[in-house]
């Protein structure tokens, strides 16, 4: 790597370092004032996903880092565009990933790349304590595929390829990668891959099922509303995602709407 290359790289890792939320960061924020109501909008994505990080919630027994929803940003950013432009540049910058979700709907959620790689390293411990497969594999899926194929999704040749650059590939490596959560093949077209979260998939069955409680419990209602600040302190029984990450989800996709009173915000159900 000549000198210019290496000035390159070294700024751009240093940006990467700067974006990343450290944990003085993180505990700033959770204590924070975390009513939703008082931190329903941002004016810029990067403070939106540091505040929705810190306040992702704690669920047990599933391993999974912090991940926001696009949507969510949608909520809190109100400029859609300003949304997708600054996620791009973040993205670019590999100071997050940009996941499509198996939900049957258009869902993205957005991981900070240090959280991905510790979730990764999660699935690499629990196949060394298996003593399952050649698991090199994972060091090049991380250094050369994760480092230069920045989209959501991959083509099979082209993921072969860059996972050539670190030895002689076999198809039980492909295998061990999908085993282990990182990779999906696309029903459409299953010569492509989509990158994918490990651990996620009881998260995304509590994520629709959640979905589904909280329009429910509102379409119940006789005026199809309730005030923001009672409703976040419901608990819901079938998602082990609390009520605050719905309703931000919710109001980002547009199912519900928030409406200023003298009294504080209402959320209401979206006519269709």
């Amino acid at each position: 790597m000549d000198k210019t290359s290496e000035e390159a790289s070294s700024k751009g890792k240093k940006r990467q370092r700067e974006q990343q939320p450290t944990e003085t960061q993180t505990n700033q924020l959770h204590h924070q004032i975390l009513s939703l109501e008082d931190n329903l909008s941002f004016t810029d994505t990067l403070v939106a996903l540091r505040m929705m990080r810190a306040q992702f919630p704690r669920i047990d027994k599933v391993s999974i880092q912090p991940f926001v929803l696009r949507s969510q940003l949608y909520s809190s950013v109100k400029d859609r565009t300003q949304v997708d432009r600054e996620l791009e540049s973040l993205r670019r910058e590999k100071v997050v990933r940009i996941f499509k979700l198996n939900t049957g709907q258009d869902d993205h959620a957005i991981m900070f790349l240090d959280d991905y790689l510790n979730q990764m390293e999660n699935v690499v411990k629990r196949f060394e304590e298996k003593k399952e497969g050649d698991l090199d594999v994972f060091k090049w899926f991380r250094t050369h595929v994760i480092n230069s194929k920045l989209e959501p999704s991959i083509e099979h040749q082209e993921l072969y390829t860059l996972l050539s650059l670190g030895g002689m590939v076999k198809d039980g490596h492909i295998s061990l990668l999908i085993n282990g959560g990182l990779l999906t093949r696309q029903l459409i077209d299953p010569n492509m891959y989509w990158f994918a979260i490990p651990n996620i998939g009881s998260v995304l069955k509590g994520l629709s099922q959640g979905r589904k409680e909280v329009l429910s419990s509102l379409n119940r209602r006789r005026y199809k509303e309730m005030m923001l600040a009672s409703m976040e302190k419901k608990r819901l029984r079938f998602s082990p995602l609390d009520m605050r990450f719905h309703l931000r989800d919710l109001i980002g996709s547009g199912h519900l709407k928030t409406v200023q009173t003298s009294t504080g915000l209402l959320v209401r159900v979206s006519k269709d």
